[in-house]
């Protein structure tokens, strides 16, 4: 299983932007799909997951200003981010619940997407 991420880029506080996180390979079934963020020093932090049902969860930082959605037949999951601060700058890192053809499931992490916001 492999994940791409995209959509980072740099924008000014009070900007958006949309990563995208494509799951490709021997796919059997895909759980739960999350977004973490990193900054340098510091350890990954969880910024908003979405279960297989649609349930959502919320870093307290960014409730009302992120959203995360997916879409099953894409395998893909995105974060829109909107009202962007300068706290947000970091590298975002998807990660994927799978189980591939084999049965096996575990969870897959894309190669992080940098997003900087400017004050």
């Amino acid at each position: 299983v492999q994940l791409q991420a995209s959509g980072g880029g740099l924008v000014q506080a009070g900007g958006s932007l949309r990563l995208s996180c494509a799951a490709s390979g021997s796919i059997l079934s895909i759980n739960n799909m999350s977004w973490f963020r990193q900054v340098p020093g510091n350890q990954r932090e969880l910024v908003a997951g979405i279960t297989s049902g649609g349930s959502t969860t919320y870093a307290d930082s960014v409730k009302g200003r992120f959203t995360i959605s997916r879409d099953n037949a894409k395998n893909t999951v995105y974060l829109q981010m909107n009202s962007l601060k300068p706290e947000d700058t970091a590298v975002y890192y998807c990660n994927v619940d799978a189980t591939n053809l084999q049965g096996l499931r575990r969870g897959y992490w894309g190669q992080g997407t940098l997003v900087t916001v400017s004050s």
